[in-house]
């Protein structure tokens, strides 16, 4: 098979950091071991561009990175390739809808993150994970706003799940919609998915769709599974995204993308895969 993939795009949180958000010795080797092989590496995430910055800088990535799940697309040193900005005609829709079911509202700009309060919901632990604050605001996006991303954040998964019926039903004509994690619902243009994350990267790097390998563990990179001629999915992920993938790996307390890498991507590489039940699906 990896004769046949000359790119690989990884999803980040869940995938290829561990559930510390730590880059392991052994994922990072395997992503060099990537390109020393002249295959293209590159990373897709909801995450904003500065949130990527250390790991654009760790990994030495040479390639466009998609940042708002497909929602910016950068260069390495963030300068910006294109974007998809929340139609504004949704934009006063989704907040609406979020609100109703009593989730935290969250708006991204290409360089601000609005947050409803410093001490919501995750607000915390996502700011030590993308190693930037956000601004405090109490005003909602408008229709008039740069806005790239909206994020619904809760822990109640009885509103998560009403919130994205609605948003699903409603507004499916308008933006994509995916949670990104159990706890965040991301809201983005109808072409920043992660399925056009693959299209885009096809077509600015002259690769085509079937010798691209992807690799991730939500719903939102299922989209991504679907394009892509090589999926693997992570241990970690739901029933129903493991049988999106080609191939499931172990999971990311397990070294599931180093091990992902080394049996399904690196030619003549060691073949041992941690964890049980991995392969074919």
């Amino acid at each position: 098979m990896h004769r046949d993939v000359r790119l690989v795009v990884a999803d980040v949180d869940g995938t290829l950091l561990t559930p510390d958000k730590i880059l392991t010795t052994r994922a990072l080797a395997a992503v060099r071991a990537i390109i020393e092989a002249g295959i293209a590496f590159t990373i897709t995430s909801g995450r904003p561009p500065l949130g990527m910055r250390t790991l654009i800088d760790d990994l030495q990535l040479q390639h466009p990175i998609a940042a708002f799940n497909g929602g910016l697309f950068v260069h390495p040193d963030l300068l910006v390739i294109q974007e998809h900005l929340v139609p504004g005609e949704a934009v006063r829709a989704v907040v609406d809808i979020l609100t109703k079911h009593t989730l935290d509202v969250w708006s991204y700009t290409d360089k601000e993150w609005r947050v409803p309060s410093r001490h919501g919901a995750h607000v915390d632990r996502e700011a030590w994970t993308v190693k930037f604050a956000p601004t405090v605001t109490a005003a909602l996006p408008a229709a008039r706003d740069r806005t790239i991303k909206i994020v619904g954040v809760t822990d109640d998964q009885d509103a998560m799940a009403g919130a994205v019926e609605e948003v699903q039903q409603t507004c499916s004509h308008f933006v994509s919609a995916a949670r990104s994690q159990p706890y965040y619902l991301d809201i983005t243009h109808p072409e920043a998915n992660k399925g056009q994350v693959v299209e885009v990267l096809s077509r600015l790097l002259n690769i085509p769709i079937k010798q691209i390998a992807t690799i991730g563990d939500m719903p939102s990179d299922a989209l991504m599974f679907q394009r892509s001629g090589v999926s693997i999915a992570m241990a970690n992920a739901s029933a129903e995204v493991q049988r999106a993938a080609t191939f499931v790996t172990s999971s990311n307390t397990e070294e599931g993308f180093a091990a992902a890498m080394e049996r399904f991507v690196l030619p003549g590489c060691c073949r041992t895969v941690l964890g049980a039940d991995t392969g074919h699906r």
